[in-house]
């Protein structure tokens, strides 16, 4: 009989544009930091499964143990300086173990609703969404989503379990997470501020500004 889990994917948002920046080194530095604090936030009976890149799976009994894991995640990245903001996405269902991994469309669609999110966000399929309602947090219904190479669209709904803050910004150029306290610098363009982590990334905003600007 096949156990069922709660599996979450995340990863890290705009993680190529943070490579191309700033480069390998320093890239593969925050992957570890990364996944420590990943690995950190567990708790019994919470799996660490793999890492993959700029991704870690990993998976709870049930869905209320998955959301407290993905809550806890999301205040550690929160203390942490100039770090890139993450996107999650978590399904509940049957699963295949081997080896010390998953397998099955449970943990394919965890990974394609992962893919839906954007920076900052928890995207979660209903099984998920109707524990989060029951433990009273707000849940906001995204509709029917087609998801690539699942066949039939998929209900999901963003949970707003992450810290929402004015103290910081996005780095236009290398999708950082800068706080405002601590960022090198700010430019204005068409009436709206951006924040710095670098001067690398101010003198790139700088000379191609229309091109980094979501305005």
């Amino acid at each position: 009989m096949m156990p069922d889990l709660t599996v979450a994917f995340v990863d890290l948002a705009g993680f190529t544009a943070l490579t191309e920046v700033h480069g390998d080194e320093d890239a593969a530095d925050l992957v570890e930091r990364f996944v420590e604090i990943s690995r950190q936030a567990l708790e019994p009976p919470d799996r660490l499964v793999k890492s993959l890149g700029d991704a870690v799976m990993l998976t709870s009994l049930h869905p209320a143990g998955g959301i407290a894991l993905i809550r806890r995640l999301y205040d550690a990245f929160g203390q942490e300086i100039n770090f890139p903001l993450p996107r999650a996405g978590l399904h509940h269902g049957s699963v295949v173990e081997r080896g010390g991994d998953f397998f099955g469309s449970t943990v394919n669609t965890a990974a394609r609703v992962a893919a839906q999110a954007s920076a900052g966000s928890v995207l979660a399929t209903p099984p998920v969404a109707k524990v989060a309602r029951g433990l009273g947090i707000s849940v906001f219904d995204l509709g029917l989503i087609r998801l690539r190479n699942v066949e039939e669209p998929l209900e999901l709904s963003e949970l707003d379990i992450g810290e929402r803050s004015d103290a910081y910004s996005i780095d236009p150029v290398c999708r950082m997470r800068v706080e405002h306290d601590v960022a090198v610098g700010r430019l204005g363009f068409e009436g709206h501020s951006f924040w710095f982590c670098s001067m690398a990334c101010a003198s790139k905003f700088a000379s191609e500004p229309a091109r980094y600007a979501e305005v």
